[in-house]
């Protein structure tokens, strides 16, 4: 008698690659969020989602589920998924995923790549002196400010060393083992958009930080600088950016999260050049996503996951 497949209910986009090799080893449901919210959980041995939401009465519900892999455990019950022997896993590799990006938009809208790009793609480099239409700003020795020294900021941090950059943080809570080991220095959250170059945002959503970038703080930037967000779109007040974006009171942003997503046709932001846009993909690349899939499958056969949360 064939040996019944595990089933996996999976609600975000992952890689190709990824997806083939769990469907090696289950039964998949790939949903959107929204249409996961009506599936009976009860039906599901592994669960593969970005924030997934678990309180104790769900997972009571949960008689098969041995694993959830996720980017972030923060809406989980975790001593109910222990109680029940419910392994949740996180993705480490999201984490320099994320790194990456941003500084790849850091380096991106500093050089303006993404406008010179479409005006090579259109044929509209006719001569030389085009060129200085796009000629930027580099990242050499400036100064880079992180709005939270999370997991991720603190990646950041160690990222743009090569580029000898002066890095400044602020953060609710001060962290000076982490000042000593990655020389940073930290400031004050208006001090620190006014002496930044580039500022980064790497701050999880909440009442506390939604619009925690808003007109004030943005016009305390320098009209140079640039604004970087791959943590949450509601941490920046969009109209305020917008604003300042317009009216160049800032020389550009690059952004990967937004208010509303995906972004409809008539926002404001896309009518602007000075602004980097990309679809909420900072955490999608292949390694995460197969990281993401291996935890599950790891649990699935038995094995002990290596980032095991609970």
């Amino acid at each position: 008698m064939t040996e019944k497949k595990a089933r996996v209910l999976v609600t975000i986009d992952i890689h190709d690659d990824a997806l083939a090799r769990l469907e090696q080893e289950a039964e998949v449901d790939l949903l959107s969020p929204s249409a996961a919210r009506s599936v009976r959980i009860s039906a599901y041995d592994g669960i593969i989602s970005y924030v997934p939401r678990l309180d104790s009465k769900t997972l009571s519900k949960a008689d098969r589920l041995k694993v959830v892999s996720c980017h972030s455990p923060r809406e989980i019950d975790l001593s109910a998924a222990a109680e029940q022997g419910i392994r949740v896993t996180q993705t480490p590799a999201l984490w320099e995923t994320v790194a990456d990006m941003t500084v790849a938009l850091m380096l991106a809208a500093a050089r303006m790549i993404p406008q010179a790009h479409i005006h090579v793609k259109n044929g509209q480099w006719k001569q030389s002196s085009d060129k200085n239409l796009f000629s930027g700003t580099t990242l050499h020795r400036k100064v880079l400010g992180i709005v939270g020294l999370g997991r991720i900021g603190a990646i950041v941090a160690k990222r743009v060393i090569g580029f000898e950059m002066k890095t400044i943080y602020y953060d609710v809570v001060r962290k000076p083992q982490m000042e000593e080991e990655l020389g940073i220095g930290y400031k004050p959250l208006r001090e620190l958009m006014a002496e930044a170059d580039f500022v980064s945002i790497h701050v999880p959503l909440s009442d506390e930080t939604r619009d925690l970038i808003g007109e004030e703080e943005l016009g305390a930037m320098k009209r140079e600088a640039i604004l970087i967000n791959t943590a949450r779109g509601p941490v920046v007040d969009e109209q305020a950016l917008y604003r300042a974006l317009e009216q160049k009171r800032i020389a550009g942003a690059a952004l990967d999260v937004y208010r509303e997503e995906p972004l409809k046709p008539m926002n404001p932001l896309l009518a602007l050049s000075n602004v980097v846009l990309t679809p909420h993909l900072a955490g999608s690349t292949r390694e995460c996503d197969m990281e993401a899939v291996m935890n599950v499958i790891q649990v699935l056969r038995g094995e002990i996951s290596p980032n095991e949360v609970t």
